[in-house]
């Protein structure tokens, strides 16, 4: 009965300072790390919600119950939390806190959510934890006044990134999916203010079923020693690794081929957590990006810290030349993590070593909060991209449930030139070569990238042009209506030559298109290429009149050569067999 009246008097009354208050993440960060210390390892998968509430504190219960969210009203209200109805347990604070079912039915167009109810007086009003297990479909609420004739004003809204919109038939909920709209809501309820969310949510308290290990745990021992560029590739490399975190000091040591004088800069070093990942919860990242290097020549370097085995084997790195003498690179649609696409990387890379540099069209991972998962996927590869920089983009996978992919940014090193209003490093821009290459995260909006692509358009010299992002605009499932209206007239103004894709999960290439239209020549249009390196799903991939190649299914990566006004592509499979080729032969040098 004591822990009931602390809620209720925290749902309906005064607290008298809100920033003194820890947050859920906080008490989580702290329940996980007791819990480590205090329940054996064998026991982290029977963990269930009847433990978790018997292992929290009364403190931790009622932030728990109470910092989820929260907001200020200034008149009488109902609040209504829409809570999915297959979710088979309800949140732990949900009826302590008075909160009662009202035999009300929300609806969108693949859930059906029960509505619960609580009249609240004004002041604060404060919700708990959506529950202990990953049920993706959150509860989201709508709040609206008791009295009709007064005005409502809500302030003081945490999270405050997430915006109201009126509640109606037609309204989203869920950031992270805003096509998935609400189909069904009682009529009292339409015209309040609906409280958007995402659908991450669902895992700021997940305990239950949460516990992962990685395969490949860090060590004193440097490793996924990686190249990339964030500046000019002529002058610079970028090289990052891992250690554990007592390696808090490390760095780079390099120096040109053949030569005995050794250079040495110290790395950026950053503390990475996954707190659910119980044998290696805590990582070091290290960075170094070298400057001022001396283009067209080839350097050696190790990373590592102190003296004795704490270093890693010397590998090598070559930086642009000056002239142009052309160049080749590969790329790979999913990889995600399987030990699959990493033989292919690792192929790639023993068939291949004449390349400059590699990329990944997205869904690098299967599921980008999971470090383990990107553990795997250096593990796999061989070590492939301590020998070539990989410049790879972010696809669905990398960044999930609307929580954003901080992993992809705190592992990759990349140029800080994309669209003001995306995030730096999601979508960037850099040439080699002759060639331009705009890396651009589809997973973000749209229009924000419509005005950038065409300034790196225009301001490019390079006579070759290449776009790369996730999700296809022409493929035979889900053709991307959004990007055709905003980037395609872009790519066939300025002759954008190839768009690199992935993410349908099976090998498109089609003739060249201009305008939605298949064209006569690759001087009058782009080549719109999609490629998997993982197993397929399809049985059928439909038709598509603008194809010039398919394969439903297939394990694939490609391998582009460019030597002046002639470029060359060719796909292979994961058994290193030709599967496609063509080329393009520039009528002129723009």
């Amino acid at each position: 009965m004591c822990l009931i009246l602390v809620l209720l008097l925290y749902a309906c009354g005064e607290k008298s300072d809100t920033a003194a208050v820890l947050s859920v993440h906080e008490v989580m960060d702290s329940v996980i790390t007791r819990l480590y210390a205090q329940v054996p390892v064998e026991q982290y998968n029977s963990i269930d919600e009847a433990f978790i509430l018997h292992f929290l504190t009364f403190e931790e219960k009622k932030v728990l119950s109470t910092r989820y969210q929260y907001f200020r009203v200034n008149v009488p209200v109902m609040v209504s939390l829409m809570r999915h109805k297959d979710q088979q347990t309800v949140p732990f604070w949900l009826e302590d806190a008075g909160f009662t079912r009202s035999g009300k039915i929300v609806e969108n167009e693949e859930y059906e959510y029960e509505v619960w109810q609580k009249q609240f007086e004004p002041g604060w009003v404060e919700l708990g934890i959506n529950g202990f297990d990953k049920h993706r479909p959150v509860y989201f609420v709508s709040v609206g006044p008791v009295n009709a004739a007064d005005e409502l004003k809500i302030t003081n809204a945490f999270p405050e990134q997430f915006p109201t919109v009126p509640m109606t038939v037609g309204a989203f909920t869920y950031h992270d999916w805003p096509g998935l709209e609400l189909t069904a809501v009682p009529p009292e309820l339409v015209g309040q203010s609906l409280f958007t969310t995402v659908r991450g949510r669902a895992r700021e308290a997940h305990v239950v079923g949460a516990f992962r290990e990685t395969l490949f745990p860090s060590s004193a021992v440097p490793d996924q020693v990686m190249q990339t560029w964030s500046g000019d590739p002529k002058t610079s490399v970028d090289i990052q690794w891992r250690t554990h975190p007592g390696v808090k000091e490390s760095a780079v040591k390099y120096w040109v081929t053949g030569t005995t004088d050794t250079l040495e800069t110290k790395a950026v070093s950053n503390t990475l957590q996954d707190r659910m990942l119980s044998n290696d919860r805590y990582i070091q990242r290290h960075t170094v990006s070298l400057r001022v290097l001396k283009p067209g020549t080839r350097y050696g370097y190790t990373v590592g810290s102190g003296r004795g085995n704490n270093w890693s084997p010397a590998a090598t790195f070559e930086t642009e030349a000056d002239e142009d003498k052309g160049f080749s690179f590969i790329w790979f649609g999913d990889t995600h993590c399987f030990p699959d696409s990493g033989r292919m990387i690792t192929l790639a890379d023993q068939q291949h070593k004449d390349i400059a540099f590699y990329s990944i069209a997205g869904d690098i991972v299967s599921t980008g909060l999971y470090r383990d998962e990107w553990d795997q996927l250096f593990q796999y590869s061989g070590g492939a991209f301590s020998r070539k920089p990989l410049m790879p983009v972010p696809g669905n996978h990398d960044r999930q449930d609307g929580l954003g992919a901080q992993l992809y940014y705190d592992l990759f090193s990349l140029p800080h030139n994309g669209p003001p209003r995306v995030e730096p490093e999601a979508s960037y821009a850099f040439e080699y070569g002759d060639a331009l290459f705009l890396m651009i995260d589809a997973t973000s909006e749209v229009t924000d990238h419509t005005a950038w692509i065409e300034e790196k358009l225009t301001s490019s010299k390079a006579s070759w042009k290449f776009a790369m992002f996730h999700f296809p605009p022409y493929n035979f499932e889900e053709p991307y209506q959004d990007i055709q209206q905003a980037w395609v007239p872009l790519f066939d103004k300025y002759h954008v030559d190839m768009v690199m894709g992935g993410h349908i999960h099976y090998y498109m290439r089609s003739n060249p298109m201009a305008g939605g239209k298949v064209v006569d020549s690759f001087d009058q249009g782009t080549v719109y290429t999609i490629s998997i390196s993982i197993p397929s799903e399809h049985n059928d991939i439909g038709t598509e009149p603008y194809a010039a190649a398919r394969y439903k299914d297939g394990y694939f990566y490609q391998r582009v050569d460019i030597a002046g006004d002639v470029l060359s592509y060719r796909t292979f499979d994961d058994k290193g067999t030709l599967k496609d080729s063509f080329t393009i032969r520039k009528k002129q040098k723009r």
